[in-house]
């Protein structure tokens, strides 16, 4: 396998200094345990921050760079002044309550962005310096969202993914953010974005559509020229660790304690970090209505709350931790006794072989975050229990709810039905449990934190390498191919080339800038200029008539080769078909609010450049099949457009005007042709052997040079003048 460079916020090593010297130790977290053996298989590295290491001296520092290095670790140091604003700032106080749907969190003012952008641009810079041709990099979640992009501009044949960890919001949610777009195209940087469940793919690819206007094709986006892959990677857990765990003896006498403590007692249990996301002062409501309404099981009843200390220097953590602390005091105030109380509320961390025990001595366990990416303790209650037994509640609102259909699942907002779940969960007959465990146990076992990893490795190199590509550097390469021709052809296409695209065709009219730049163009030494457009004869006459160029019309269907020619049309082009196309684009725009149909020639084209972007594209993509079944055998051919869908006679295309003037050229020219979109790809394959093609944007083309949009080609054009 190729070299592989994991990309993270932290290390997967913890850094131990005491009196006999610093340490560094390997964390025992899932994504660390998944990805161990892929880091050391693959002589790769992992690149991140260490955690603060500040107080140490110099000596304790070089020690804990040579143990990182014989690790294949390599750190990136971040002062605290940037643990505040990137981590805890932008990457925890926005991002994070954003993906979780907690928009009333989210601070008032944006004041951290610009130290998350250097510091993820600090990282892309740290991982190209290491970086070898062939390595595989491997990008993890959201504090490093503008990674992927950085990456690519200094490496730009890289096999680069992407694994966002947390949710990915609904569309509606994420536009909130007010650099929304930068982060998009920040992922758009990777050749495979990885999320937890199918449900954060089409959020992600809706958002893409609503903000990029980029179009997703089943799992496939055509973007910046290269074909960048969405997918659903369930992350899973070392499900046999734990399962052998259960079983050591240390943690069977543990549990066997955990019962003696209350034998007629039924334990109830919740394990989570102590995050708003997690849904803890709900699942404590919960508790205390059960026992509210339901005195059977007062003195019965044991919820053990694990709360893991998190992000104690944020202060939303801080006043959630409060809220917790008074909602156990009063259900214990209410329901506990001089002998026991109800809530036995754990602030701290737990060793894996405690949490096995915890997970195989409970009854039920409670896992009822409002929103969580994928949520890994769910799946390590169903490992931990190879007695099969055992209730898991589960909140819908969890990634795991897609693939632990088998545990109780609940809506945690509803407190009345969690104590409703609850209920059902104490009172399920055994045969129930362990038919139900079985079949989370199986789903566990079978996709783990290796298959994850496999997964996910194996569709990244299975997708293609970028093709080499001209960065500014193609244009300059362009001009000056351009500049050494003793004669020159331009074939130029008008919409998205030379004007960005209107909301209405009308509205793109040139301007006076750009109507000197092809006077100028024109009368150059040895320079022959044709505009070749979708747009009708009399729109082009209209607006370049008094120039000294050549018009080619409705995609080649009309010609005018210069100053005193009459317009040609192209032969035995049928327009009998329009009577019955007709009827079904305007049968389209009616229910499509924006949308229009623009008649030419021997065309019918239905704009939806005004319509909402996500309800466009899937109207459109309607519009394209049903108009495939209808008229596949036809004399037709359907192309879709930038916001269009154009029907137009089968034969007429813009490669047939490359054949118009290029007859008889004068020895030494050289025919250029710069455009945009499909129609300008058979403009490019019909160019004679030798010729310079340009694509102005940044969708996948035959052409060997690129330039981004308008602006650039006008500058490109102007150059040439200056030569």
């Amino acid at each position: 396998m190729s070299r592989l460079l994991l990309v993270s916020n932290r290390l997967p090593v913890t850094v131990k200094a005491d009196k006999d010297g610093v340490s560094v130790v390997r964390s025992a977290g899932g994504l660390a345990t998944g990805l161990r053996g892929p880091h050391e298989r693959s002589g790769g590295l992992w690149i991140g921050w260490p955690g603060d290491v500040s107080r140490l001296t110099e000596a304790q520092k070089a020690s804990v760079e040579e143990q990182l290095a014989g690790l294949r670790c390599v750190p990136l140091y971040l002062s605290a002044s940037e643990v505040s604003r990137f981590y805890e700032g932008y990457s925890n106080r926005t991002l994070w309550p954003l993906c979780h749907y907690l928009i009333d969190r989210l601070p008032r003012q944006d004041r951290d962005w610009d130290v998350y952008r250097k510091v993820n641009e600090r990282f892309a810079d740290l991982v190209a310096r290491h970086y070898q041709p062939g390595d595989t990099i491997w990008v993890h979640d959201y504090q490093l969202m503008l990674v992927p992009a950085f990456l690519r501009a200094r490496l730009p044949q890289a096999r680069i993914g992407y694994f966002h960890h947390i949710p990915f919001p609904s569309s509606e949610i994420f536009r909130t953010l007010p650099h929304r777009s930068e982060l998009m195209r920040g992922l758009m940087g990777a050749d495979l974005i990885g999320f937890h469940t199918l449900t954060y793919v089409r959020h992600f690819a809706s958002t893409l559509m609503r903000l990029l206007g980029l179009e997703t094709v089943v799992d496939r986006v055509s973007y910046d020229g290269r074909e960048v892959r969405l997918g659903a990677f369930p992350m899973g857990i070392d499900a046999q660790s734990f399962e052998d765990l259960a079983k050591e003896p240390a943690v069977l006498e543990e549990v066997r304690v955990h019962r003696e403590k209350g034998p007629e007692m039924r334990l109830l249990l919740g394990v989570d970090r102590l995050d708003y996301t997690k849904g803890i002062p709900r699942r404590l409501l919960a508790v205390q209505r059960l026992l509210e309404r339901e005195p059977a099981w007062r003195g019965r009843l044991r919820f053990v709350q694990v709360a893991v200390p998190s992000r104690t220097a944020v202060a939303d953590y801080a006043a959630y931790r409060e809220k917790v602390d008074e909602l156990v005091g009063r259900i214990n105030g209410l329901y506990g006794s001089v002998h026991n109380v109800p809530v036995h509320y754990l602030y701290r961390s737990f060793n894996e072989k405690q949490l096995a025990a915890l997970y195989r001595s409970a009854d039920v366990m409670l896992v009822t975050p409002i929103r969580d990416g994928m949520n890994l303790v769910a799946k390590e209650f169903c490992a931990a229990r190879p007695d099969e037994d055992g209730v898991l509640v589960l909140s819908e609102f969890a990634g795991a709810a897609d693939e632990l259909g088998d545990a109780v699942l609940v809506n945690p907002y509803d407190v009345e039905g969690l104590a409703d779940a609850l209920e059902v969960a104490l009172e399920m007959p055994a045969e129930e449990r362990r038919t139900r465990m079985r079949s989370l146990r199986a789903r566990v076992k079978e996709y783990d934190v290796h298959r994850w990893v496999r997964s996910f490795l194996d569709t990244l190199e299975s997708v293609p390498t970028p093709p080499p590509r001209l960065e500014p550097a193609g244009a300059e390469a362009a001009l000056a191919r351009m500049r050494e021709a003793g004669h020159l052809l331009l074939l130029i296409d008008y919409d998205g080339t030379l004007v960005p695209f209107a909301a209405r065709p009308e509205l793109a009219t040139p301007d006076a800038e750009l109507l000197d730049l092809l006077q100028r163009l024109a009368t150059r030494r040895d320079t022959r200029v044709h505009i070749v457009s979708g747009r009708t004869k009399e729109t082009l006459e209209t607006w370049f008539g008094g120039l000294p160029v050549g018009l080619h019309a409705e995609h080649g269907l009309w010609s005018h080769l210069g100053p005193g020619e009459p317009w040609t049309s192209l032969n035995g082009v049928t327009t009998d078909w329009k009577n019955l196309v007709r009827p079904v684009l305007e049968a389209f725009a009616a229910r499509v609010p924006g949308a229009f149909v623009e008649e030419k020639s021997a065309s019918l084209a239905w704009h939806y450049r005004q319509v909402d972007r996500v309800f466009g594209a899937r109207q459109a993509r309607e519009l394209r099949l049903h108009l495939g079944e209808v008229f596949a055998q036809g004399p037709l051919e359907v192309l879709p457009g930038d916001k269009v869908v154009e029907v137009r006679a089968r034969g007429v295309d813009k490669g047939r005007v490359v054949r118009l003037v290029t007859e008889g050229l004068a020895p030494g020219t050289l025919v250029v042709a710069i455009g945009d979109d499909r129609t300008d790809e058979d403009l490019f394959a019909a160019l004679p052997e030798g010729s310079l093609a340009i694509h102005a944007g940044g969708k996948a083309s035959r052409a060997r040079y690129r330039v981004m949009g308008p602006d650039e080609v006008r500058k490109l054009l102007s150059a040439l003048l200056v030569g």
